[in-house]
């Protein structure tokens, strides 16, 4: 089946970006000069899926807001004769249609995914972890779908992480199949670097059959009182397999302020009207 549909969990405080998200969601900060949602909308949409569910919590509408149209900017824009703006500015109200729903209560990532099973009904769906971020030259969802489309099963994207980061994340047991592609034979929250089957660690992206949600809401709540994603995966795997993909695309993870100044120095890099400025600065700062 096509993916056409994907949900991006935003429900969060963004408690390690405070002060400035007491009035601003986390994913509407800027990575360079775009929100960071916006890669996950854009890899999402060049990849083609046509509809994203928005997981937010009240308050946060300004998520879903940025990817409508903006009727009086466009106007002044118009006026202005400023036309590579302007259909800079309707491009991104034109990727995909959004939609919303709440997540009133942080009860963890498998919750949020639940709380959008209305609107993605009894099909196959992404999800984006929208802290993640890739720069590749082809969408890093793109290589999940191809993955999904020849096993018809969930697809988790990892990949290799150095020793001391293992303790901090999932990881993956892996039977290779292809290059780049494994069959999971289970999966450990955070395990002891010891007791870790692999150093291939869980990133933001999935293919997931609609069997999760029951699985979802027959998971029970973990030792924080919160509904794990990758519990339910597991629970589905056991039933209809479960295949993780290798993306070696460059990825930051922007849930951290440090993390989300590398990916900006990235991007800026990476625009010939930028790059020549920013290396000259860094030389002089950096005295070398």
């Amino acid at each position: 089946m096509k993916i056409r549909k994907a949900v991006i969990p935003a429900a969060g405080f963004g408690t390690r970006f405070l002060p400035v998200t007491r009035t601003i969601p986390k994913v509407m900060l800027p990575v360079l000069n775009e929100p960071a949602i916006q890669f996950s909308v854009r890899e999402a949409a060049d990849a083609g899926i046509e509809h994203i569910v928005f997981v937010i919590s009240r308050g946060q509408e300004a998520t879903n807001d940025y990817f409508h149209p903006v009727p009086p900017l466009e106007q002044a824009l118009e006026e202005r004769g400023n036309t590579e703006l302007l259909n800079e500015m309707r491009d991104i109200s034109s990727m995909v249609e959004t939609s919303v729903v709440y997540q009133d209560e942080q009860l963890g990532l498998g919750h949020a995914v639940l709380m959008a099973k209305d609107e993605i009904g009894g099909e196959p769906f992404a999800v984006f972890l929208p802290d993640d971020i890739f720069y590749g030259d082809t969408p890093a969802i793109a290589d999940l779908i191809g993955v999904f489309s020849k096993h018809g099963s969930s697809v988790i994207a990892v990949k290799y992480v150095p020793d001391e980061s293992v303790p901090n994340l999932g990881i993956i047991d892996p039977e290779p199949l292809d290059e780049s592609v494994y069959r999971i034979k289970g999966m450990v929250e955070k395990p002891r670097l010891e007791d870790a089957p692999s150093n291939l660690a869980v990133i933001g992206r999935y293919i997931l059959t609609p069997e999760v949600f029951t699985a979802l809401e027959n998971a029970k709540p973990g030792a924080i009182g919160e509904i794990q994603l990758t519990d339910a995966i597991d629970a589905v795997r056991t039933e209809q397999g479960a295949f993780a993909c290798e993306v070696t695309a460059d990825h930051f993870d922007v849930g951290t302020p440090l993390g989300m100044l590398k990916a900006s120095v990235y991007a800026a890099l990476r625009r010939d009207d930028m790059s020549g400025e920013l290396k000259e600065w860094l030389k002089t700062t950096l005295n070398c």
